[in-house]
């Protein structure tokens, strides 16, 4: 049997803010701190509430946060504004009342950001998920809307794999096209040494020495520099990216049809929302990205749901 814990954790690392709540409540009760929380506008706020006010030291209560969280590695949860009060009654508007008077309402708030798994570490976490259990017979049977939800998360897993792949490839064939007109140049040297001069022609050494292009022709065979090839002339923008394949996939999708033709559309969405996460935090536009990034894995799973249902 599947022990609840267990399932509790993974429905938290699936992005699940109930169940992120139960193993906070968890893993704090023994500093006397109870948490809600609510995920708004991309980011996960955080309330954290105690009787005295020593049991919400920031520097202490901050680390713990992170560091749990970041063992769960909760799905599509990056940013986290981590907020504390004396406890009170129960307020069911208790973000909305944080919100407007901050300075009353909380002893301290921060942001932070967690880190992000590599790809390959949430693909094996993904398949541990999702691997069979040796006392599978003794197993209740899941959910429909369980099984499905874990189905979409097995598809945005795979196409997570697949866009890192395409983006790699991209950037091998960026590189092969600069680096292919300096072989072109090269085979066109040798084939024109190769072959036989003219009677009246003087001495090749000679045609060397008077050819007034000869500078001209060495610097065109000479191998690039290296700043020509370094990251920074191959840097490109994923924010602007990331929108033209936006734009080019709402196209797409208004024309699939066929169950292939949708899991294409969701592939798209998925790399628009990949390339989004690759906007660096200190561009100006990054607050935006990750408010994208979330919209666009929100319509990659509606587009799984329309191939599904066209099987």
């Amino acid at each position: 049997m599947i022990d609840p814990i267990d399932d509790i954790v993974r429905q938290a690392r699936q992005g699940s803010v109930s169940a992120i709540i139960q193993v906070l409540n968890e893993r704090l009760a023994g500093s006397g701190i109870r948490t809600r929380a609510m995920f708004a506008q991309g980011v996960l706020q955080l309330l954290c509430e105690a009787a005295k006010p020593e049991q919400l030291e920031q520097p202490i209560v901050v680390p713990q946060v992170q560091q749990i969280l970041e063992s769960l590695q909760p799905r599509s949860i990056r940013r986290v504004n981590v907020n504390s009060r004396i406890v009170r009654e129960q307020q069911l508007l208790w973000l909305e009342e944080i919100s407007r008077d901050p300075k009353q309402q909380l002893l301290w708030s921060e942001e932070i950001v967690l880190r992000q798994p590599t790809l390959f570490k949430r693909l094996r976490q993904d398949w541990r998920d999702h691997s069979p259990d040796p006392m599978g017979a003794d197993l209740p049977k899941k959910h429909p809307h369980r099984l499905e939800r874990e189905k979409r998360v097995f598809w945005r897993g795979l196409m997570g794999g697949a866009s890192f792949s395409i983006v790699l490839l991209a950037l091998g064939w960026m590189l092969q096209q600069r680096l292919n007109p300096i072989t072109g140049q090269e085979v066109s040297s040798e084939q024109t040494g190769a072959s036989s001069p003219s009677a009246n022609s003087p001495p090749a050494n000679l045609a060397l020495n008077n050819s007034p292009s000869v500078e001209s022709a060495q610097s065109a065979i000479a191998p690039p520099s290296p700043s020509a090839l370094s990251p920074v002339a191959l840097k490109q923008d994923p924010f602007a990216d990331a929108v033209r394949l936006a734009q080019e996939t709402v196209t797409a999708g208004q024309k699939a049809q066929s169950s292939a033709e949708w899991l294409n559309v969701a592939a798209q969405w998925q790399k628009a929302s990949d390339l989004m996460g690759m906007t660096s935090a200190e561009d100006s536009r990054y607050a935006v990205a990750q408010d994208r990034v979330q919209v666009y894995q929100q319509n990659s799973e509606s587009a799984l749901q329309q191939a599904q249902s066209q099987r």
